[in-house]
């Protein structure tokens, strides 16, 4: 996975192409009616109910506009809410509050929303060994966004990029002229270019597990669109000799019962291609 580091540097990214975006050469409509010497006081208001994420990036949002705004947060990310909830008060220059507005709300509805969906695919876990995961299936340039709120929501993240971990997946195979291959290829090309990356292999049937099972080096096997019978004898076969993760258009209808199977991870698309934004504003108090 990503470092800490790397992390921040790409929330930054995000943060400075928004307000690029967003502002341009300038907050005209403030900057026309409102005096840069005022002062003003607004809350983040919820007009919705689930679980709350984005808040410890607005605070970066703010600061990044104007490191004099202060923020007092009455309810920290990850937290349950509800319609009339007040998240934060931020006070500070009028101005540099609706600089930052746009960004803030558009983050926090989007992560909000992540993070719910996120903790109600927790919610049907309950019991189980199983922990959800995230995938690549996110909206470009706020990766690091969305995958954050699935952490507040209490899911954990897949590979963060291409680059942090290797999935050998069926075009990969493909290509590479069958499993076999092309895990002693990606051995090779990890020795060679001296990288310490997990490998993720995708199998399609359980003929497929009973080949990659023959290799070594294999993190985890991605048991990709089997049906129940055939995802408990899967994971039977893999036994100890590796980590299990089922995936495939996994929804609030099939999860529990896939976690049943006996599958360490379940893989979703749907935690954050699938969601309606949460309803917050930002209103002057």
């Amino acid at each position: 996975m990503i470092s800490q580091k790397q992390f921040q540097q790409e929330l930054e990214l995000i943060i400075s192409n928004a307000i690029r975006e967003d502002v341009g050469d300038g907050d005209h409509s403030s900057l026309a009616c409102i005096p840069a010497k005022t002062k003003g006081k607004a809350k983040l208001l919820v007009k919705d109910e689930g679980i709350i994420a984005g808040i410890e990036f607005a605070k970066q949002v703010f600061h990044y506009v104007d490191k004099e705004l202060k923020i007092e947060t009455l309810i920290e990310d990850g937290s349950r809410v509800q319609y009339g909830d007040i998240a934060f008060y931020v006070e500070g220059s009028s101005q540099s509050i609706l600089k930052a507005e746009r960004l803030v709300l558009n983050a926090m509805q989007r992560m909000s929303a992540i993070a719910t969906k996120t903790r109600s695919f927790m919610d049907l876990l309950e019991g189980t060994k199983t922990k959800i995961l995230d995938t690549r299936k996110t909206t470009p340039g706020i990766r690091a966004l969305e995958k954050w709120a699935v952490k507040i929501g209490g899911g954990e993240n897949h590979r963060f990029a291409l680059y942090d971990m290797i999935m050998l997946k069926d075009n990969h195979i493909d290509f590479a002229g069958g499993i076999t291959k092309a895990i002693a290829k990606t051995n090779a090309y990890l020795k060679d270019s001296k990288r310490d990356l997990k490998i993720i292999v995708e199998a399609r049937n359980l003929t497929e597990i009973e080949e990659i099972l023959q290799s070594k080096g294999v993190y985890r096997i991605l048991i990709d669109n089997f049906n129940y019978e055939d995802t408990r004898k899967a994971v039977a076969m893999i036994g100890n000799q590796c980590l299990t993760e089922s995936s495939g258009g996994i929804n609030e209808n099939t999860l529990r019962a896939y976690a049943d199977c006996g599958v360490d991870f379940i893989s979703s698309g749907a935690l954050t291609h699938s969601v309606y934004n949460m309803d917050l504003s930002l209103k002057a108090v």
